[in-house]
């Protein structure tokens, strides 16, 4: 790799398209890091810094690089030349010696100069194989700064169990590229090997950081071209990515964009950047509390009363599931959420109770309408949506429902061919409306805190009354006793 470094400078083996946003940033990019360098024309000075043991070559300070970027490039606030400084470092085009987190610090901290090699407009896109020629490399070379972090650690294992086959291979081709790396001048292989390490820090970031080769732009463009090929760092193509598959070319000429397209380009971008994401370590968080609360109401995890259904032929525990008569289970379990509280029937009983007591039970007799809807027999669904629209909807209507113009206009518009969902975006705005309000009153009201209440007080009542009965017994049978012995003392006298 090194000596492709020397052979290669700065120009790649593919053709970019030089129009790309992402290689108009790259360009500006590299004409400020080409002026850095240049120290014949006021650039930063590139020294050798002598350490308690060592010496460091071919480094700069952060202070200098952000000194730099103020006087040249007009900046006046330092925090700015600092965030333009760590985008440029966050590219891979300088990198700290001696961590691998691509920032820019306002201080001693030395860095280093990227090879243009491994500059971003080359387009590399490195394969896993690669990745595991590094890593593996990385093992083979017994020094410190080259020790495995945690997390290279275990990309090595996981990308060992995904090339097990080739993993031989691998191996060999690490290998021989330590033995190429050993014959080179000692200064000259530390500022490589650095460099190498920095060009994965962009490639495979550390977690946390910032991965500037995440779907962008550039990436979106380069989908629509089938035909490009992805560069290997150390010419070792992952399997069954060496040949693309044949694509279909059509014959007539390429149309020439129009505004039109470019403006259904934008409005895609927009709505890829509106898409909500969500962290996996949330997403794991989020399933494992769901886990744990739902545990004890599993029969396959937890042992149920008074028998499993799944294990035996008794049929008793959904009965019981299905009765009007809760256990404190099933009230405590209608707390988890409102879907909870309406799959059960009694759950569904008790919160019609105290939306009475309001005088808001429209609102849920309204959803339980439509759920009946969705359940009909086709041939009565159009009588039974007409009869929902009167009773809830209608000017007048004997249980009016208070809905949004939106939702009002949307279920109107359905009703002119009416059918099992049509009242979906009114039955959706109710449900909301329940959920954030009704709902909340209902578990702090004293029907479901009553009833929560009465449920776990049972099991404990019938301890204490077996308690008081063994005591009443055990009183009875010690009175007895003692009147026999007192009998018996007074004959003997």
């Amino acid at each position: 790799m090194a000596e492709g470094s020397k052979d290669q400078g700065g120009v790649g083996t593919t053709d970019p398209e030089e129009d790309s946003p992402n290689m108009i940033v790259y360009r500006k990019i590299e004409d400020i890091v080409t002026r850095i360098q240049d120290e014949k024309a006021g650039g930063v000075a590139i020294r050798t810094v002598k350490s308690f043991l060592s010496k460091i070559p071919s480094v700069v300070s952060g202070a200098d690089i952000v000194q730099w970027l103020m006087k040249n490039l007009s900046i006046e606030d330092p925090a700015e030349a600092i965030h333009l400084g760590s985008l440029i470092a966050a590219h891979g085009y300088i990198f700290p010696i001696s961590d691998h987190v691509l920032t820019l610090k306002d201080d001693g901290t030395l860095y280093r100069f990227q090879s243009p090699y491994f500059w971003p407009s080359n387009c590399w896109e490195p394969e896993n194989t690669d990745y595991a020629i590094y890593l593996c490399k990385r093992t083979m070379q017994n020094k410190a700064r080259l020790e495995l972090a945690d997390y290279e650690a275990e990309n090595l294992a996981r990308l060992q169990r995904a090339f097990a086959r080739k993993w031989e291979f691998i191996f060999m081709q690490a290998e021989a590229q330590v033995k190429i790396d050993r014959k080179k001048d000692k200064a000259e292989r530390k500022i490589l090997d650095s460099q190498e390490r920095a060009f994965w820090d962009v490639h495979r970031p550390v977690p946390g950081c910032v991965n500037t080769t995440e779907m962008d732009i550039r990436k979106c463009r380069r989908e629509k071209n089938p035909h490009r090929v992805k560069k290997s760092v150390y010419g070792v193509p992952d399997d069954g990515q060496s040949q693309p598959s044949p694509v279909h070319i059509s014959s007539q000429p390429t149309r020439k964009t129009t505004k039109e397209d470019v403006q259904k380009e934008i409005t895609f971008l927009n709505t890829q950047l509106d898409r909500h994401c969500m962290k996996v370590s949330k997403v794991a968080d989020s399933l494992m509390s769901y886990t744990e609360q739902f545990m004890e109401y599993d029969p396959f995890v937890a042992a149920v009363e008074p028998s499993n259904p799944w294990l035996s032929d008794d049929a008793a525990f959904w009965d019981l599931e299905a009765s009007r008569d809760p256990s404190q289970q099933r009230v405590k379990k209608w707390g988890f959420s409102l879907e909870e509280a309406l799959k059960d029937p009694a759950g569904r009983d008790q919160f019609l109770k105290f939306l009475e007591s309001e005088f808001s039970s429209e609102n849920l007799r309204f959803w339980l309408a439509v759920q009946d809807l969705k359940r009909r027999p086709l041939q009565e669904v159009a009588s039974r949506a007409q009869e929902i629209w009167q009773e809830f909807l209608a000017e007048g209507a004997p249980s009016s429902i208070n809905l949004d113009s939106h939702s009002y206009e949307r279920t109107s518009q359905n009703l002119k061919d009416p059918g099992r969902y049509s009242y979906e975006d009114a039955q959706e705005h109710i449900f909301k409306l329940m959920k954030s309000d009704s709902y909340a009153r209902f578990l702090r009201s004293n029907i479901y805190q009553d009833l929560l209440l009465a449920r776990k007080k049972q099991p404990a009542d019938t301890e204490q009354g077996r308690r008081t009965s063994l005591e009443k017994f055990t009183r009875s049978v010690g009175k007895s006793l003692t009147g026999k012995r007192l009998t018996g003392l007074m004959q003997s006298s």
